[in-house]
């Protein structure tokens, strides 16, 4: 499909969906594709949820937006049930003295509740305290602060120079940032798992000593959830399974279903440095954002996602081990890296396309998997079915060579 009217931000394939029922998404053809990669980990509830819809629906019928200059009935709401996860607690509705432990600031995207994570730690340090250092192959966000906080130098350099005082370090590497926490350190900002990277997990103690060392150094610790958070990874929050405690989360993608919301949590003594004008948003937090998000958040303390995506990743992950081609896996829960090392996974991402398969290749020998926490064994067999004929068919182009 030509588009002549967008900006070339992305080179999309020509499959165009217009209807998602599920874990399938259907295109104008009226194609089934069986739906394993969620908008990238985003529809955990899978494509037409109906909580998800009828929320949307009524709220639409009553009021759509406000300014942030009003009260709305649902944001503080929505904001005490992200402390109660991030908290560890299930039954949020019965605890009324959330207000002390943490704060939420709304916003619209993962990159945008990034920003704000950046410019608190900044505003709490001040002028005299303001490097942000965080890792090699992560990835944060496209805005120039985020961008300039993503390490991967291959985005960030056709828009050098990027906001100053940025520093990447390798990842699952304590004593680097031994090394690079100074004076001058506001905060570090890490990804339990880095997603984009390819599904990299850190050693079981590096979260653990990171926090040690930042809290030692009177350094913030910031944990991006966005990919990894609401249940994905077999926890409410990959930094949860560590026994940590984060001065600021940043959480996105799945929050809404697929409905564009993002949050900034922070815990209270961090959060009451923000003054009014501080910072803000058009959008964040609206009614409309805030039902998506709220009958989201519902529906997977009522599933108990934690343990639906633990139950079903080790279903996974059983099956592809008896794929000879398949070196290793990677990952926890539902956020799964496939890697090979004799075959091409992007090439395998487009044969996937092929048999009605959504998968994603974040680099050249990994494939990604992040399906809706609804799938059932059926559908992860149609999986495994489509998945061995699209590296079959990989396997012998490469062999054809």
């Amino acid at each position: 499909m030509k588009q002549n009217y967008l900006m070339p931000t992305y080179s999309p394939d020509d499959v165009c969906f217009i209807k998602g029922e599920g874990s399938w998404l259907y295109d104008d053809n009226n194609k089934a594709y069986l739906d394993f990669l969620s908008g990238i980990a985003v529809t955990s509830l899978g494509h037409n949820f109906k909580p998800v819809t009828d929320a949307i629906k009524e709220q639409a019928e009553n009021l759509l937006h406000v300014s942030n200059l009003f009260k709305n009935n649902l944001s503080d709401k929505l904001a005490k049930s992200i402390g109660a996860l991030i908290k560890g607690l299930h039954n949020w509705e019965e605890w009324d003295d959330l207000i002390d432990y943490g704060k939420v600031f709304f916003c619209n995207s993962g990159a945008e509740a990034n920003e704000c994570a950046i410019k608190l730690a900044r505003k709490i340090k001040g002028p005299n305290k303001h490097k942000i250092i965080s890792m090699e192959n992560s990835f944060h966000g496209r805005t120039l602060a985020t961008l300039a906080a993503t390490g991967q130098k291959s985005k960030q350099a056709p828009f050098e120079p990027l906001p100053a005082d940025f520093v990447q370090i390798p990842y699952n590497d304590i004593a680097s940032a031994e090394s690079e926490i100074d004076s001058m350190t506001a905060a570090v900002i890490v990804e339990p798992i880095q997603g984009e990277a390819g599904i990299i997990e850190p050693a079981q103690s590096y979260l653990k000593d990171l926090a040690d060392l930042c809290k030692g150094s009177g350094v913030l610790l910031i944990v991006d959830e966005i990919q990894t958070g609401l249940g994905r990874c077999g926890s409410w929050f990959k930094f949860q399974d560590s026994d940590i405690a984060p001065d600021i989360v940043t959480i996105a993608k799945s929050l809404g279903n697929g409905f564009p919301i993002g949050a900034c949590w922070a815990t209270t003594e961090v959060a009451d440095n923000f003054s009014p004008g501080d910072h803000g948003t058009t959008f964040g937090g609206q009614l409309l954002a805030c039902s998506a998000a709220l009958a989201t958040l519902s529906s997977l303390m009522y599933m108990n996602a934690p343990i639906q995506t633990q139950r079903l990743g080790q279903i996974i992950k059983d099956k592809l081990s008896q794929f000879p081609e398949v070196d290793s896996i990677r990952g926890a829960g539902l956020l799964l890296g496939i890697v090979f090392s004799d075959l091409d996974a992007k090439q395998i991402q487009l044969n996937a396309l092929k048999h009605g398969l959504v998968v994603n290749a974040p680099r050249k020998d990994t494939i990604r998997i992040a399906p809706s926490f609804l799938i059932d064994e059926v559908e992860i067999d149609t999986f495994i079915n489509k998945f061995r004929q699209a590296v079959d068919d990989t396997k012998e182009a490469t062999d054809a060579k």
